[in-house]
């Protein structure tokens, strides 16, 4: 075994021959080193990917600045080393180690996996290898750490299901603290791992694989889930925090730089548009937001403690925020003349959003983003975004008068029912935005456009629909190569073998679990990285396992279909997911549901949940007073939801 000291010694002799050595240093600004003898339950929190991508990720921070509150316990962090690194440490034996005191992996209490997608997979398995645990759950002792992983590829935990003892589904700030507690009366106790696992599977959205069982039809697909444990819940309901807790302003400070060098400040969580094809949308419901003066508070309080000058305001859709015109005035008047630049990402299409820019005085004109996701307006009612045309031009004029020179636009090609005239007209737009630039800014203006893949996620109303075929994404991406070329005009799309992979992991069963497994073994890992994506390794692994991949890929849903994901709750009930497919079908499009509410199901607390009775009802708090008298609409029932049949 390693001790801190062993890792230290070796690692100045292998830093001097790897890039970044930066990445595994620690020793950062604002890093917490705790007292690691005294301190009873140690939790290392892992990022299965570079340190460049996971000192970004929020949610790490989050659960890094709750855990270190707590006298009992400590949270350190963990990163997966690139591929030169990894050699080096494999030459010599070295165990993949926590940044903050050099502790090996298999020292520490708990694991926690960041999961926030589905490319991660074949890392996890890697960083669990590096630090000396065993990739099976079933193999693991009371020697060992407690395994558990989160974030949004955990929403189908299945492909998963083999290497995780056990899964936060949900949101994961009160889950956490109640993981650890549970695992320090284990330590204490002496009691068997069964046991501990028995006393996760109790809490509030913790799902433990291995109280449960798959029973498969005849045609490969899920007949029903069954549970082996008295104390498994049948379906595991997404943990949800009723108010968000204050805001993290005590970021680490990295040496090197990471992929978003800005303080993260999350203004609020949930979505109310429904964007069909959106899996946060439908997965971090119900919309809670903080006040004006929480926001700006944090804001001056990181500015002091990190020196970053870049901040972002995030959250799914900034403009939804209740007050933001107030908060954007707040912070552009308190930071005004500080050389602070200010960010809202995830803007609607609407001159409403170019003026909130505006207003944030000192922020520099980078790109101005832009989704339409599709460019006629026919596809943009299936996925629910109506958007017309003419708005989005319309706002890429003004755009370009306030001093915007490039406008970054996102598109989706694959789309249920789109057609080649369908991706024509994404170039066609494309140019129409230039044009609108041309004549406010002249040669200046700029449209760079975004093309991605769409892939059908669970608990979304398509996930009923197959995705296109590597020949028809083939098809889609030479017709934009070919027609998005010339001064102004810049066009990237992804390879669609990447989009294959995730549809197989976001749509998989438990059988995927062994496809996992073998392709790590032939060498997949960084499988989001393009320069590591090993294709070949993937379908020897289906090949070995006997698996054809299509089924997961290219197959149609029967609308009473068994998903593999179907015993995990989002609180988003079936019925609103099959009836809003239904809708896309007829090109069909909902309001947003803070102006009318469609019964969606979410519920804010478990404690609300449990305490209704059969046929009671719940009014939900996203629905305005104004709209209050849609008792019918803006109700839901406590009760079984009727199956809707292929014949139906």
């Amino acid at each position: 075994m390693f001790s801190p000291t062993d890792i230290q010694t070796k690692l100045e002799q292998i830093l001097p021959r790897v890039t970044k050595p930066g990445r595994y240093t620690g020793g950062e600004l604002n890093q917490v080193v705790k007292d690691w003898q005294n301190t009873e339950i140690k939790v290392a929190l892992a990022f299965p990917d570079l340190y460049d991508l996971g000192m970004s990720n929020l949610g790490v921070a989050i659960l890094y600045n709750l855990i270190n509150q707590r006298q009992d316990a400590l949270a350190e962090r963990v990163y997966l080393p690139w591929v030169d690194m990894e050699a080096e440490m494999r030459a010599v034996n070295l165990p993949l180690y926590s940044l903050e005191t050099k502790h090996p992996l298999v020292d520490f209490d708990i694991v926690g996996i960041s999961l926030p997608y589905e490319t991660l997979y074949t890392n996890a398995l890697n960083l669990l290898d590096l630090g000396g645990i065993p990739l099976f759950s079933a193999e693991r002792t009371e020697e060992h750490p407690l395994v558990i992983a989160g974030g949004h590829a955990t929403f189908n935990p299945e492909p998963m299901h083999a290497f995780i003892d056990a899964f936060v589904i949900g949101e994961g700030e009160e889950a956490i603290i109640e993981i650890i507690e549970q695992v320090k009366k284990w330590r204490n106790n002496g009691s068997s791992r069964h046991e501990l696992l028995s006393n996760l599977a109790r809490l509030w959205g913790v799902y433990v694989p291995a109280f449960y069982e798959p029973v498969y039809a005849h045609d490969g697909t899920i007949d029903h889930m069954e549970t082996l444990h008295e104390h498994a819940p049948m379906p595991v309901i997404k943990r949800i925090v009723p108010k968000l807790p204050p805001p993290v302003t005590r970021f680490i400070v990295p040496y090197v730089d990471v992929i978003h060098n800005r303080i993260p400040i999350e203004i609020m969580r949930g979505c109310t548009r429904g964007c069909r094809f959106c899996h946060a949308g439908m997965v971090t419901r119900p919309v809670r937001e903080r006040t004006v003066n929480e926001i700006v508070e944090a804001i001056e309080t990181a500015l002091q403690q990190t020196g970053v000058e870049e901040v972002g305001l995030l959250s799914l859709s900034s403009s939804d925020y209740t007050n933001i015109l107030e908060l954007v005035k707040a912070v552009s008047e308190r930071f005004a003349g500080q050389h602070v630049n200010l960010s809202l990402p995830s803007l609607r299409i609407e001159t409403f959003s170019v003026d909130l820019m505006d207003a944030l005085r000192d922020s520099k004109r980078h790109g101005f983003t832009l989704a339409p996701e599709a460019a006629t307006e026919r596809m943009r009612e299936i996925i629910n975004k109506p958007v017309s045309t003419r708005q989005l031009l319309d706002t890429a004029r003004e755009i370009y008068r306030r001093g915007w020179t490039t406008i970054k636009l996102y598109f989706m090609i694959g789309h249920p029912s789109e057609t080649l005239e369908d991706v024509q007209a994404i170039a066609d737009l494309c140019k129409a935005v230039l044009a609108e630039g041309r004549k406010v800014i002249g040669g200046r203006a700029k449209v760079n456009a975004g093309v991605s893949t769409f892939v059908p996620k669970p608990h979304t109303p398509f996930q009923w629909v197959p995705c296109d075929t590597i020949e028809q994404i083939h098809l889609k991406q030479e017709l934009l190569r070919r027609e998005l070329r010339g001064k102004g005009l810049k066009l990237n799309w992804n390879d669609p073998h990447e989009t294959m992979l995730e549809a197989w992991l976001s749509r998989g069963d438990r059988r995927m679990a062994e496809v996992v497994y073998q392709a790590w073994k032939h060498g997949a890992k960084f499988d989001a990285w393009k320069e590591i994506f090993n294709y070949a390794a993937w379908m020897d692994a289906f090949n070995l396992v006997g698996l054809d991949p299509t089924f997961y890929t290219h197959r149609k849903r029967l609308i009473d279909e068994t998903f593999p994901w179907e015993h995990i709750s989002t609180s988003v009930r079936k019925k609103f997911l099959t009836e809003d497919y239904l809708w896309s079908l007829r090109g069909q499009t909902r309001v947003d549901c803070r102006e009318r509410c469609f019964a969606c199901g979410i519920l804010p607390t478990f404690a609300e949940m449990r305490s209704l009775n059969p046929g009671e009802v719940w009014q939900c708090p996203e629905v305005k007073p104004k709209t209050q008298r849609l008792k019918a609409a803006s109700t839901i029932q406590v009760d079984e939801i009727p199956v809707i049949t292929s014949g139906d």
